[in-house]
């Protein structure tokens, strides 16, 4: 593939009733030998050569990761967007992803229920901004909010405005706290795979200790 940066050429259109000329900037040459035969088609090039001009600053060996010469225009577009997107993303602790910034009680000041409220305050509030947490059903609601407030709240993450894009914070690291995972979380066969990789015994299956029904992520459509 051959890209031809910051040159121009042309496009000629043909239809039924004119022929259209549009001078398109960055344009893809891939030995591609037939024109675009519709307006979108002419504005997703358009916008590929938009994202490439403003993706060139960034680019380096990330662009080579994906076989954009499989994907359609479009797709490559949303491909270049959400890098474009993730570049220009400010990287900032997950409390100040809010207006006003979403700042909790201290655990300790709360009780139970005062806790349990505002625990389900601040995951609605996460939700909204497409923050969703996974794997809490082995936590208290206590320890879920001790997590909340000390670990995920003032971590520092790329908020990335993309309408598909969700930061999924995992409440357990599978690889430091291997006995709860295998415990709780493991499918059949990971449990399997794990007990052929380690000379150890495989702590027994346990139902989930505080089942909640999480706000998720709304199925890919």
């Amino acid at each position: 593939m051959l890209w031809w940066p910051l040159r121009s050429c042309r496009l000629l259109l043909e239809s039924n009733e004119a022929e259209l000329t549009f001078l398109v900037t960055g344009m893809r040459f891939d030995g591609m030998t037939e024109l675009p035969h519709s307006f979108e088609e002419v504005d997703q090039l358009l916008r590929n050569a938009e994202l490439r001009d403003a993706l060139e600053p960034f680019l380096d060996e990330a662009v080579d990761l994906v076989d954009i010469r499989r994907m359609s225009t479009r797709t490559e577009n949303e491909f270049l967007a959400s890098m474009l997107a993730w570049e220009r993303a400010p990287v900032l602790p997950i409390s100040q992803w809010f207006d006003p910034e979403l700042v909790l009680p201290h655990p300790d000041s709360l009780s139970d229920s005062q806790l349990h409220e505002t625990l389900w305050y601040a995951l609605e509030k996460l939700s909204d901004q497409k923050i969703v947490l996974e794997y809490t059903d082995h936590l208290s609601d206590r320890a879920l909010y001790c997590l909340l407030y000390r670990d995920i709240l003032p971590s520092p993450e790329k908020k990335v405005d993309l309408p598909k894009n969700y930061l999924h914070w995992h409440c357990i690291d599978d690889k430091q706290d291997v006995e709860t995972w295998l415990k709780y979380y493991a499918s059949h066969e990971q449990r399997e795979i794990w007990a052929s990789e380690n000379d150890a015994p495989l702590v027994p299956v346990e139902p989930l200790p505080y089942p909640r029904r999480m706000p998720r992520r709304p199925p890919m459509g």
